[in-house]
């Protein structure tokens, strides 16, 4: 049906019963039964075919035969995540297949009148269209698709599986009504300002610290000011509480004087040593210092410069042991004096995100105005509230196996099987836009926003972005009937419902929002999340305040890193919480993490060798200890699961953990900070990115909180 054919078609009740156009006398227009009224059905007339149908006004469906109560209602499920799969060997089909093959034996074929038909969102310049609903028109449509994304290899490994159901149960919220939707402009000017922050924190640390900015730590900036932010941008913080990050602060301190590095050689240490007293000599004489802390400090350094010309005979731990003692008389009264000044770069830092928010928003706000759509939609997984304007144009065209997209000259990538799975996401999540007029640019503002997240070094942030190895997601699937990732992203998801860092971008994926705002009351989750202390401590304040409310099975499998030394306040919380079932260790060296540039990198790169231990905590209440108890023989096969992804010969070689041996773990300068011993971690905080050395490992070492990206 038409548009111009049809009758009144109206979203209300109150609408429909007093149309002038139907019914009339027609013994057919007498209203539906009472609980087809209650579950949104209303009676219509067709002026073109001149008979009565049947429309819902809470899913939009249009039928030309009576309704039958719960075959046609969507509300509660509205994207066939828990669809029972079909009798007579459909249950080995994914949701697309099953609906397809449900709809052709309930309509008798493509033209028959039987099959539901839902209305399509209309754009803001078009009249309203009238589709198929149970495939819905897109990209994959033959005569429609005007790309081809599947991979040239057939055998390509997958690393999702998006056919499975979820368990996850939540109430009913309301739209994200903060966030606007995304528009390439918008992402654009957003990635400029990105970068213009990340040249002010360079600058600011070079101007008054002479150091470079710690490796990552604009990106863990980032990550911690996410928890406590209030503002409206999906990126930039703007409005914290307190004001200076405790994360940059640490980090940048942990710098000053200079920047310790791993060290595998004798002659390193020596030379390594004399810059650590020549600096903190020259910073006290810098810097507004207290007389007690001058003397320290200048006695203390020249007392070592006079070691190091009269031993030349010292060994490398002999050089070490005298930087660890240089360092425990030196550090409180270098930091002292630097406090006032590393506090000022952490503020300015946040001013200036603040300031570029607001600016950011009242562009978007005039760019997104639009007229208001009265109709009702459902908003799961997570929607916007307000309506997407229309989308400028992306263009796309591939190269060999990556696909690329351009706006304005900006180009971002993504490899084909990765593209294909965007699409799969965006069909199953998103519905106002069938038809895929607006996938290209949504896909390229979900590309941009992460890659701007996380820098345009070589390897940056590929660790923030980290994910389990399939084989251990297929037995926490079928041992603990996990089917929800608590931190992910569209990108290195493996189920087909997640949460994420930004719902603007990833809802019409499938993203069903921060975590932190995430409220399940039962199910089965993993839990990965980013390596940022104060994101795990936030995490942990959730987790138990969700098991404590809800009398229905929840269960959280918890992967963090088994930083002992000092061990991080998320793991002594969950080791003493009352919903701790069991807790497993696994050994450094002996898992992995894959990429989380698997949607750009080779396949040979996709894993990388974890080099810091890694704590499985099992979270659970009553009801879910008894339907997902961690027996010894659901342990096993988890144990057996890593062992399996970790024979690998395959490993990142940027990220440096691969390459390490575990004999050079005590070859770094002892420290109670994680953030300063690189062996700790998938890389550990070694900001050497300029190391004389020449170390390949410690040059290029991740963080210590490197691993997933999602908030």
């Amino acid at each position: 049906m038409s548009n111009d054919s049809q009758g009144s078609v109206c979203p209300t009740a109150s609408h429909l019963s007093h149309s002038p156009d139907s019914y009339s006398d027609d013994p057919l227009s007498l209203s539906p039964p009472d609980e087809l009224v209650q579950a949104g059905w209303s009676k219509c007339w067709s002026r073109r075919e001149n008979r009565p149908y049947y429309f819902n006004r809470f899913t939009n469906q249009s039928l030309w035969e009576v309704p039958v109560l719960g075959q046609h209602d969507v509300i509660s499920d509205p994207l066939g995540l828990n669809a029972a799969p079909a009798e007579g060997g459909d249950s080995n089909l994914g949701n697309g297949q099953r609906k397809r093959r449900s709809s052709e034996e309930q309509g008798g074929g493509p033209n028959s009148f039987k099959r539901a038909k839902v209305k399509l969102s209309p754009r803001l310049d078009e009249p309203e269209r009238w589709s198929a609903p149970t495939t819905p028109i897109s990209p994959s449509t033959p005569g429609v698709k005007p790309w081809s994304s599947a991979p040239e290899d057939k055998q390509a490994q997958i690393y999702w599986d998006l056919d499975v159901q979820t368990n996850a149960v939540i109430r009913e919220q309301a739209p994200a009504s903060h966030h606007l939707p995304p528009h390439p402009e918008i992402e654009l000017q957003r990635a400029q300002l990105v970068t213009k922050l990340r040249q002010h924190y360079h600058e600011l640390c070079h101007q008054r610290e002479g150091i470079d900015p710690p490796r990552e730590s604009f990106n863990r900036w980032l990550l911690e000011r996410k928890v406590i932010d209030k503002g409206h941008d999906p990126l930039l913080p703007s409005d914290c509480d307190p004001v200076i990050s405790p994360s940059m602060f640490r980090e940048v301190m942990n710098d000053i004087p200079i920047r310790l590095s791993r060290i595998k050689y004798k002659e390193e240490a020596r030379k390594l040593l004399f810059k650590y007293a020549e600096a903190a000599k020259k910073m006290i004489d810098s810097r507004n210092a207290s007389p007690e802390s001058r003397k320290v400090v200048k006695w203390n350094a020249e007392d070592t410069m006079n070691w190091l010309r009269r031993d030349h005979s010292a060994s490398k731990e002999d050089y070490m042991d005298r930087l660890e003692h240089l360092r425990q008389q030196c550090g409180p009264h270098v930091a002292a004096v630097a406090k006032d000044s590393v506090e000022g770069i952490c503020s300015k830092i946040y001013q200036l995100s603040a300031e570029y928010s607001r600016r950011l928003r009242q562009t978007h706000l005039k760019a997104c105005a639009s007229p208001p759509q009265s109709r009702l939609v459902y908003c799961y997984p997570v929607r916007l509230a307000i309506p997407s304007p229309a989308l400028p144009r992306v263009e796309l065209h591939f190269e060999n196996d990556m696909a690329c997209l351009r706006f304005r000259g900006e180009m971002v990538k993504v490899n084909r099987g990765h593209f294909s799975k965007l699409e799969l996401l965006y069909r199953y999540s998103c519905i106002d836009d069938p038809r895929f007029d607006k996938f290209l640019s949504r896909v390229w503002c979900l590309l941009k926003r992460y890659q701007v997240m996380f820098g345009s070094g070589a390897n940056e942030g590929s660790g923030l972005q980290g994910a389990l190895p399939v084989s251990v997601f297929e037995t926490l699937n079928r041992q603990f009937g996990v089917s929800f990732e608590c931190f992910a992203s569209p990108l290195n998801c493996y189920f087909k419902q997640f949460c994420s860092a930004f719902p603007d971008t990833d809802g019409f994926f499938g993203s069903r929002g921060p975590f932190l705002s995430f409220c399940p009351v039962s199910g089965s989750f993993e839990a990965n999340p980013p390596f940022c202390e104060e994101l795990m401590d936030a995490m942990v304040t959730h987790f138990e305040d969700l098991l404590d409310q809800s009398s229905e099975p929840l269960s959280f499998i918890v992967f963090v890193p088994e930083w002992r030394d000092p061990v991080t306040p998320a793991l002594t919380r969950m080791e003493a919480s009352r919903f701790l079932r069991h807790q497993l260790s696994i050994p450094a060296y002996e898992h992995e993490y894959r990429s989380g540039s698997q949607h750009i990198c080779k396949r040979d790169e996709m894993y990388y060798r974890a080099v810091h231990g890694t704590a499985v905590l099992f979270l659970q209440n009553d009801a879910g200890f008894v339907k997902w108890a961690p027996t010894p023989e659901r342990l096993a096969e988890l144990t057996a699961a890593y062992r399996a992804s970790s024979t690998r010969t395959s490993s990142l070689s940027s990220p440096g953990p691969a390459h390490i041996s575990p004999g050079d773990r005590d070859s770094a300068p002892k420290t109670s900070d994680r953030t300063q011993s690189s062996v700790l971690s998938p890389g550990g905080h070694d900001n050497n990115n300029n190391n004389s050395s020449g170390d390949s490992g410690s040059g290029s070492s991740s963080s210590p909180r490197d691993k997933v990206s999602t908030v």
